[in-house]
């Protein structure tokens, strides 16, 4: 049974630590209703496996957010996650459309992958930006994860219309002491794993097919969920800093306030009535 997890391993005597996530409900929910092309959802599928990946490491309450930027076929992909993998995201096109089975050079363009890092006890939240380099969606993090965390990086994603998963592997720093060829022997065990394996067994299961003969300890998965909900007091605080003179021009140019939050996929929408009571009631302060 498929459930929404990310479960952490180690190669007990290599030194090399790993993730497995397996997203389902999670998946599936975040891409209801979109209408994406079968490319632009698989990109944004594998991105959401890895950016729980990523953000599972997260020591302290956060909120880890990449944005993949590009002047291709896909003009943005957002993922946003925080540290109880509670998880949400979406693409937007491009001008020029998606062709089936186009390489990711011709869906992204060129582009930057921008992580912003927004974690209690920060003064002000960390970004961090690189240029898009690489054939895939693996390859561009694997070079993002080389370059920040200073560690060697393997990964594998697939997604579907119905799952989306994804393995990762760090070499850590005591790995070549451990044993000079495990870091080699499990990149190559790695490398016999299709994307199809990837989507079909769970983690466990794929634990124990991939790496047979070596010694892994697994721990405690962790569960991960989509987690977008309608938030009204925002929109209309949003509306109050617009202004009533400006609610009433757009009311009397479009018959009504229609605000849309794209990375929730949700529609807010005001008639002249409900312009009137948002700035007839006080707005709700912090203390």
């Amino acid at each position: 049974m498929h459930t929404d997890c990310v479960q952490p391993f180690l190669f007990e005597h290599l030194d090399i630590r790993g993730a497995l996530v397996s997203l389902n409900h999670a998946w599936r929910d975040l891409a209801a209703d979109r209408g994406y092309p079968p490319a632009v959802l698989g990109l944004l599928g594998e991105m959401s496996a890895v950016t729980t990946l990523i953000t599972a490491n997260l020591k302290q309450p956060g909120r880890m957010t990449f944005q993949l930027r590009g002047d291709g076929g896909v003009s943005l992909l957002v993922l946003d996650c925080d540290e109880q993998l509670r998880l949400r995201g979406m693409a937007r096109l491009g001008e020029g459309g998606v062709a089936a089975g186009a390489p990711i050079r011709d869906l992204l363009g060129n582009g930057q992958l921008l992580l912003t890092l927004d974690a209690a006890g920060m003064r002000q939240p960390y970004q961090s930006l690189v240029p898009l380099e690489g054939g895939s969606l693996a390859a561009i993090f694997e070079h993002y994860l080389n370059l920040s965390e200073q560690q060697p990086t393997r990964l594998l994603l697939a997604a579907d219309a119905h799952r989306a998963a994804g393995l990762l592997l760090q070499k850590m720093p005591e790995a070549d002491r451990c044993d000079a060829d495990g870091w080699n022997r499990v990149q190559h065990l790695l490398g016999t794993l299709t994307a199809g394996e990837l989507l079909v067994h769970t983690p466990l299961d794929l634990l124990r097919r991939l790496f047979p003969e070596e010694d892994v300890r697994v721990f405690a998965p962790r569960r991960v969920s989509h987690h977008c909900p309608e938030d009204r007091e925002k929109i209309h605080a949003m509306l109050r800093s617009l202004g009533r003179a400006e609610c009433d021009a757009i009311l009397a140019d479009k018959g009504e306030v229609h605000v849309r939050d794209d990375i929730c996929n949700r529609d807010y929408r005001f008639d002249a009535a409900a312009i009137e009571a948002l700035f007839a009631a006080p707005a709700h302060r912090m203390h």
